[in-house]
């Protein structure tokens, strides 16, 4: 109740008048959904989502972790995929999935953390294989997830197995499924141990700093998503067969390592209007429709 009569009075008064509270914490004060139909609202990094569904705690090919977050919250089709690929998880010799961050109960911006994940349509699961599905709110808290790639981001380390490959596959072959952030060296690593007439589904593998304990799944706008946007294609998905990996080698191996070893030399960047960050973000930079989704009881 508190936070709708802030978003009431933050409408109802000029500008000057009222200090515009941050979309970080109005979205990340709610501790359950809005009582609307399910609805991914924006885009991954600048959205909300209504109706958005709860992963179950646990279920028997899954857990969720970090369960203090509240961010076990997603979209129907979110969960469902989840429940699937869990599923698959155990057909290639896992126990299940370890499922990190998903959504907060309405989405929006983070108080920490991701810039995405604001629509309910993204979620990160562990490269940790589980040993059990029984583990206690206070182990889910403690315990991490394991690097796969080697601390110099050249290669892969002794974590990474076949069964990550299987499973990784299986989760990019959902027609669902619009693309799958990991790091750069598990690509390659993909890339190589695939034959060349067999790699379509790498497509929509892509790498990105920061994917070395888990994998980001990011689901595509569900069919009759009015206010949902779709990421841009890239060059790879507007080029036939594209599947990533030439593209992959060329550019971590010629420009990103390049540069970590002997850093570009700062330039003064010219003046101007800098890009807000997603925990910048007020109400008046998220879609209209979150105006809503926030104050649903």
């Amino acid at each position: 109740m508190i936070v709708r009569l802030l978003v009431i009075l933050f409408l109802a008064l000029p500008s000057a008048a009222l200090s515009a509270p941050l979309a970080k914490d109005l979205f990340g004060a709610q501790r359950g959904p809005s009582q609307q139909r399910p609805e991914a609202i924006g885009t991954y990094a600048n959205g909300c989502g209504a109706g958005m569904v709860q992963l179950p705690e646990s279920g028997p090919t899954w857990q969720a972790m970090r369960l203090s977050r509240n961010r076990n919250w997603g979209q129907p089709e979110l969960v469902q995929y989840l429940m699937d690929l869990s599923v698959q998880a155990r057909r290639i010799g896992w126990a299940g999935l370890y499922i990190g961050d998903m959504s907060q109960p309405r989405g929006g911006p983070m108080k920490s953390g991701h810039a995405s994940h604001q629509i309910g349509l993204d979620a990160d699961i562990w490269m940790l294989p589980p040993k059990r599905l029984n583990l206690s709110r206070g182990e889910r808290e403690k315990i991490s997830s394991i690097s796969v790639r080697t601390e110099d981001q050249t290669r892969i380390n002794g974590n990474w197995t076949p069964a990550h490959q299987a499973l990784l596959r299986a989760a990019a072959s959902d027609p669902r499924v619009d693309r799958i952030f990991v790091a750069a060296a598990v690509k390659i690593a993909m890339c190589n141990a695939t034959p060349r007439n067999d790699r379509d589904w790498l497509q929509k593998i892509r790498p990105l700093y920061g994917h070395n304990t888990h994998f980001h799944v990011r689901l595509k706008c569900p069919r009759g998503a009015r206010y949902c946007k779709t990421q841009k294609p890239t060059v790879a998905e507007l080029s036939k067969g594209g599947d990533g990996c030439d593209e992959t080698l060329n550019w971590w191996v010629t420009t990103y390592l390049e540069e970590l070893r002997n850093p570009p030399k700062a330039t003064k960047k010219k003046p101007g209007k800098r890009k807000k960050t997603a925990r910048e973000f007020t109400m008046a930079d998220l879609p209209r429709a979150c105006t809503s989704v926030l104050s649903s009881d």
